[in-house]
């Protein structure tokens, strides 16, 4: 799937073309804070994107990674970390800028950003275009191993069926989690209704004894060697997964399905914004892009970066749906603080609220040893007596 050659030529390429920049300074350091499996990082003989960037700018990339837009919230918001670009979801995006815990972009810097396609710029979550650059596209569905799940998939009930208890792996984070809930019971994934956060909630809690466990990076493992047959996420990844095991499918749910767009944007915490703006007009290179998606399997925001792909890539419904399938899609909106505290809470009473197996078994257990020490006090009492 990778094209060695390709690759090779596209590093010379890049090299010779920032030669003239003269940076050739490999002091210079960035700190790069993305999702894991998330960037082409040479293996399988793919193109080792900073590896890349660092030959052909002299600047350094530490990169380190994230599992979750909460994860990188929290980080940004608890202050103490210096990061000069981060990888954020649309909706998490708009609430970077709502915070002012990201800074304007220099589109001076960023000249590739004139081949990202109209329609991604000026987005919901940045109406103005001034805080971030498209890095992908995606989509989130139903993963499902064939060779188990021999019911028809079609709806996100299919992780609710009882038959397949144990074998289900959901989110790991609030805002996805409850929007598989919420298309289920017909509400916007946007809502801040607070009696349907509730049913969500409910909803979910039903669900809590057939889940395997909650995951984010786990979920690569578990699938690949199928301990577990089913799971909500992300349409790249599965491209990733499946190259691993062939078994796997991918499902649009027919009740609709998040579809999102990550962003590259700056934090205000950064010390390195102008060598920020290089890395980010790098990665926004159509070559460049194109050896990143073949990888990561996502689908590029860059339609001349699609001649790059493989056709594997670039023909998959996975990675490229239709428009009568986008149409089922929703894209996540900036909620209010206060819905996103009331979800996050509603979230963690779930995940460590007992099972209902557990919490039945355990009054069971008690209920036999209360009417075990009962029968042998009397028995004891009856003997003393006599």
């Amino acid at each position: 799937m990778k094209k060695i050659a390709l690759v090779l030529l596209t590093v010379m390429l890049f090299c010779a073309a920032f030669s003239a920049c003269g940076t050739g300074d490999y002091t210079a350091t960035i700190n790069v804070y993305n999702w894991g499996q998330y960037i082409s990082d040479g293996s399988d003989g793919c193109l080792d994107i900073n590896k890349a960037f660092t030959e052909a700018t002299g600047i350094k990339v530490n990169y380190s990674t994230f599992d979750s837009n909460e994860t990188l919230y929290t980080k940004l918001k608890s202050g103490g970390v210096s990061y000069d670009v981060v990888i954020p979801s649309d909706y998490m995006v708009g609430m970077l800028i709502s915070e002012g815990l990201v800074q304007e972009l220099d589109f001076a810097n960023i000249p590739n950003y004139s081949y990202v396609d109209e329609e991604y710029k000026h987005l919901p979550c940045d109406p103005e275009g001034k805080y971030s650059v498209p890095y992908t596209w995606g989509t989130v569905g139903i993963i499902y191993n064939s060779k188990y799940v021999t019911k028809p998939v079609t709806s996100w009930e299919i992780m609710w069926d009882e038959d397949y208890a144990g074998k289900i792996l959901m989110f790991d984070n609030p805002r996805d989690a409850f929007a598989i809930a919420q298309f289920l019971l017909g509400y916007s994934i946007n809502t801040t209704d607070e009696a349907e956060l509730a049913a969500a909630a409910e909803k979910l809690a039903q669900q809590k004894d057939l889940v395997q466990s909650y995951v984010m990076d786990q979920v690569y493992a578990l699938m690949e060697t199928e301990e577990a047959w089913i799971c909500a996420y992300y349409a790249g990844d599965y491209l990733y997964m499946a190259d691993t095991n062939p078994n796997l499918e991918f499902c649009f749910p027919e009740e609709g399905f998040n579809h999102f767009v990550d962003s590259m944007c700056i934090p205000t915490c950064a010390r390195n914004k102008k060598l920020a703006e290089e890395y980010i007009n790098f990665l926004t290179d159509p070559e460049i892009s194109g050896e990143n998606m073949n990888y990561i399997g996502y689908s590029t925001p860059i339609s001349q970066a699609k001649q790059y792909l493989d056709e594997s890539v670039a023909n998959s419904p996975v990675a490229y749906p239709d428009a009568e399938t986008l149409s089922r899609g929703e894209a996540f909106e900036s909620l209010p603080t206060e819905t996103v505290t009331h979800m996050g809470e509603l979230f963690n009473q779930i995940k460590a609220s007992g099972s209902g197996f557990t919490t039945i078994a355990f009054f069971i257990i008690v209920g036999g040893l209360g009417v075990m020490i009962v029968y042998f006090w009397i028995r004891k009492k009856y003997r003393d007596n006599y």
